[in-house]
């Protein structure tokens, strides 16, 4: 039985069963037994954590960030090995997927959050000395973080990136690995075990448990010694614990479903169809459309090239062959959903069903088809998303159709307008993005959603369901770090009392604060 992360040792668990995992490429049952762990294991992490935080508190940013680097380092050492265990127990290819894209991306993450906690801006200090009234951004306490499926480095609870902000904020993490891969989860702890000893930092500073049972999950994230929690998954599954942790009075944030509109103007597919079919099949099928922001829903309204779009997103969809989802679970899901939709009224363009003759966890490219008049008599039920190589098109009338359609659209994390070059969708446009504005995190334009930059002006949020809270962002540091901060308010607190980035004499000139009505980047006023 392998050992779980507690305290800074790899110990037994107290455990309640145990599992293994599967390659879902081959169905072959994986070397490797995991625990699930009980609440004693739950107890003694946050036990820990609390004791560690009281240790971070005293830390400034610096030694936060030798951390982040020494754990990206390590992780840069193991790479092959990493890459490895993912592929096996994803099976995402390990080139360009793993290796080339994310992988780099989470060592990119771990060391912008290295920079972050080192120059101190995400504490936003504001400073009144008419009334000697001084506030800042600092560390929330513990944070729980479960991790999703589908990005086994950049979002895993051990190293992604609601990891890294947290620790740079200056909250120790006990981490929920997620149990599709245990291997790699295991092996990224083991690098940043490492790290913390290399570092000095608490023992407790990172910790990780591999599965829990429902019960002591929802417990978890309303304990009294949690400082918040994060979570990447299903929306079932984060709204019974947003559930747990308002009972508590316990911050928790969310990600969840989103399809992630594109709509395609007129003068759009008739300027570029060919191009825009491709980019659109590119998109939809990265990662066997397994992406948070994979687009599940294509508006188009009756135009020229409107008949010649959907059959060659049909015939994209049928050459290309379909590589294995995450898991055989995640399969049969799929394939629920995809029933779903069909009960709801929509039609079966190509696919829609378990692909034949697969010993992996393979389900058919799949085009599903509504009309716009019935995606607004029955918008609720089909935008049950589904998670996974299917996408939905909804074909419109008319203008007006169109605008009737997107307005009865749940919240999202992106929504995408394609328009004419030459401004003849101007109009249309205008009234579209009006409408999803206030649906989507992040308003695209001639653009597919599934690549997420690490911006600090990137939103990877948006309002429900997609999230828990529409005013929050997981990627784009130091923004997500607000998630684990809490606002504190000095009143009238002796100088030499007060934290480091509230004195007169900030530690060091990187610090942006707000004095008296004006910026100012150490003691210089801009």
């Amino acid at each position: 039985m392998q050992r779980v992360l507690i305290a800074g040792e790899w110990i037994e668990s107290v455990h309640n069963g145990n599992f293994q995992a599967t390659n879902p490429a081959t169905g072959e049952t994986l070397a490797g037994i995991y625990p699930i762990s009980s609440w004693t294991d739950c107890d003694r992490a946050l036990d820990a954590a609390h004791q560690s935080l009281k240790q971070m508190l005293h830390q400034d940013g610096e030694q936060r960030a030798l951390f982040l680097e020494a754990f990206a380092a390590q992780i840069e050492k193991n790479a092959a090995t990493l890459c490895e265990a993912a592929h096996k127990e994803t099976a995402l290819p390990i080139k360009p997927r793993l290796a080339d894209i994310e992988l780099p991306r989470t060592i990119s993450q771990l060391r912008q959050a290295a920079q972050a906690a080192r120059d101190g801006s995400y504490t936003q200090a504001v400073i009144d000395t008419k009334l000697n009234i001084r506030s800042c951004f600092a560390a929330i306490g513990p944070v729980v973080v479960f991790g999703p499926n589908n990005f086994p480095f950049a979002f895993n609870g051990i190293s992604g990136g609601d990891f890294a902000a947290a620790i740079a904020a200056g909250c120790p993490v006990i981490a929920k690995a997620h149990p599709l891969h245990p291997t790699t989860s295991r092996l990224l702890a083991e690098c940043a075990k490492t790290a913390v000893d290399q570092t000095g930092m608490p023992a407790a500073t990172v910790q990780m448990m591999y599965h829990l049972n429902s019960e002591d999950g929802l417990r978890l994230v309303g304990d009294s010694r949690v400082g918040a929690t994060a979570f990447t998954g299903s929306r079932t599954g984060g709204m019974a614990l947003k559930h747990a942790a308002d009972i508590a009075g316990k911050p928790i944030y969310l990600e969840m479903s989103s399809l992630n509109p594109i709509v395609f103007l007129p003068g759009a597919l008739d300027e570029r169809c060919k191009t825009l079919i491709i980019e659109t099949a590119d998109s939809g099928l990265a990662g066997v459309g397994q992406f948070c922001t994979s687009p599940n829903l294509l508006f188009v309204t009756e135009g020229p090239s409107t008949e010649r779009f959907i059959q060659g997103i049909v015939d994209a969809y049928r050459s290309r062959a379909s590589a294995p989802l995450l898991s055989f679970s995640g399969r049969d899901a799929l394939h629920h959903s995809a029933q779903s939709l069909i009960e709801a009224g929509a039609s079966v363009l190509i696919g829609g069903q378990l692909q034949e003759q697969s010993s992996g966890a393979c389900y058919c490219n799949t085009v599903l088809y509504v009309s716009g008049k019935q995606f607004i008599e029955n918008g609720k039920k089909l935008q049950e998303e589904a998670f996974g190589n299917l996408t939905t098109v909804v074909r419109c009338a008319n203008d007006t159709e169109l605008l009737q359609a997107l307005a009865s659209l749940e919240g999202n994390l992106t929504a995408s307008i394609y328009s004419h070059s030459n401004g003849s969708d101007d109009a249309l446009y205008e009234s579209a993005s009006d409408i999803l504005r206030s649906r989507c995190g992040r308003l695209l334009n001639d653009k597919m959603p599934t690549g997420v930059a690490l911006s600090p002006a990137m939103n990877h949020g948006g309002p429900y369901p997609s999230t828990g809270h529409p005013g929050f962002t997981s990627v784009g540091i130091p923004r997500s770090m607000q998630r684990f901060c809490t606002l504190q308010c000095y009143d009238n607190v002796r100088a030499e009392r007060l934290p480091g980035v509230l004195r007169d004499l900030p530690p060091h000139d990187r610090i942006w604060r707000y004095i008296d009505g004006s910026y100012v980047l150490g003691n210089e006023k801009n």
